[in-house]
């Protein structure tokens, strides 16, 4: 190994990497806050990712990116957080690479993260404390409760939400396909044989096939939901638009409060997610009212469930449970729904806070028929969420 000299930085796994220009410190520097949030970033992905951003212009900002994506992830979850603490990292209303400001490493956030108490006379963070700041805060706003956040931090929380996962569950048919192991194909093989005259072939294996499971998604929108009400619609319009057009298994969504609205065709009607909200917003006529949780249900139940679209579907309900009109009701239609439906799974946005108990009427009625009580206050519990329903 090389001694370092003033033209190399030492790489925190001991590897010498060599600095051809003033921006390779940031990028270096990049790579360390990559590393700090879980991917697995070596120092040899390190060097590529170096020689791939000197071959682009400074100011390439997507460029960059890309050549990170390219050079530094072994697989999707590392997509996605390469994507996260890109942003974070590099501020794209400037000049691409940016230089952090010495003085703003002093912010509130940075007195959350040092893992031990600083040295005395230590004037300033150092710089692996500015790294895991730019690393953790993105993390930090994933796990904050999205109806307290300042109007800065929902507008960067908004542009998180594309890196949602979203994915319907698939369920097995009655029909088979051929698969190159599973249960032996009968007829396959025995066709197979006597196109050969007899002579010995082949086997061939088959196993079920799958379709994709429907989703129905059924948000409370009353007042008590209104600091969740934007998060719970982009989650929605995320689902919506994994679903291609016209097919017969996707994803439904309806917003519940002192009635019954479908909002399936308004959140489906634009790929940007301010402009579907606000379409959806158009069609919703109890924004922030009441709670009759147990009416609307009924009416969705007995003009959808029982027509078919509940029918082995993951029913997905977002409320607070404060209901207004009769509790024996909600349990009953509740009950209904779970036997339609081959899942079905109640988010409370009150059940991932300290302290919390489900004392209130509607949640205790409906508890004992649910599948799985889920929080639903940031956006790392909609990625919970996600993974419950995929796995359903």
């Amino acid at each position: 190994m090389s001694t370092p000299g003033p033209d190399h930085l030492v790489d925190r796994d001991g590897q010498v990497l060599e600095i051809h220009h003033p921006g390779d410190e940031v990028l270096l520097a990049f790579t360390r806050a990559l590393r700090a949030s879980g991917v697995g970033v070596t120092a040899d992905r390190a060097h590529g990712y170096l020689r791939a951003a000197s071959l682009l212009d400074a100011g390439d900002r997507e460029g960059v990116r890309l050549a990170g994506r390219a050079t530094l992830c072994a697989g999707p979850d590392d997509l996605e957080r390469h994507d996260e603490v890109f942003e974070a990292w590099f501020d794209p209303r400037g000049e691409l690479p940016r230089q952090r400001d010495r003085a703003a490493s002093n912010t509130p956030q940075l007195t959350q993260l040092p893992e031990q108490e600083p040295e005395p006379g230590e004037g300033e963070a150092s710089d692996d404390d500015v790294i895991r700041a730019a690393a953790s805060e993105v993390e930090i706003l994933r796990h904050r409760d999205v109806a307290t956040l300042e109007p800065s931090e929902r507008a960067r929380l908004e542009a998180m939400f594309a890196s949602l996962p979203c994915r319907v569950p698939r369920r097995r048919t009655a029909r088979h396909r051929a698969w190159h192991r599973g249960q032996v194909d009968a007829s396959r093989t025995l066709r197979e044989s006597l196109r050969r005259m007899g002579e010995p072939g082949r086997i061939a294996w088959r196993r079920r096939s799958t379709r994709p499971r429907r989703v129905v998604l059924l948000l409370d929108v009353s007042g008590s939901m209104s600091g969740y009400a934007d998060a719970l619609l982009r989650l929605a319009h995320r689902y919506v638009g994994v679903t291609p057009p016209g097919a017969a298994y996707g994803v439904e969504a309806f917003t519940v409060g002192t009635r019954l609205t479908r909002i399936t065709r308004a959140l489906a009607s634009h790929r940007d997610a301010a402009k579907a909200i606000e379409a959806a917003g158009d069609v919703v006529p109890d924004w922030s009212g009441g709670t009759r949780l147990g009416e609307s249900l009924q009416a969705f139940t007995d003009r959808w469930g029982a027509a078919g679209l509940a029918r082995g579907a993951v029913v997905v309900i977002c409320s607070d449970g404060w209901e207004r009109g009769e509790v024996d009701v909600l349990e009953e239609q509740v009950v209904r729904l779970a036997r339609y439906a081959h899942r079905v799974v109640w988010v409370n946005p009150h059940r991932g806070k300290a302290g919390y108990e489900p004392v209130q009427r509607g949640v205790q009625a409906v508890l004992p028929h649910v599948d799985d009580f889920l929080a639903g206050h940031s956006l790392a519990t909609y990625a919970e969420l996600v993974e419950v329903v995929a796995r359903a």
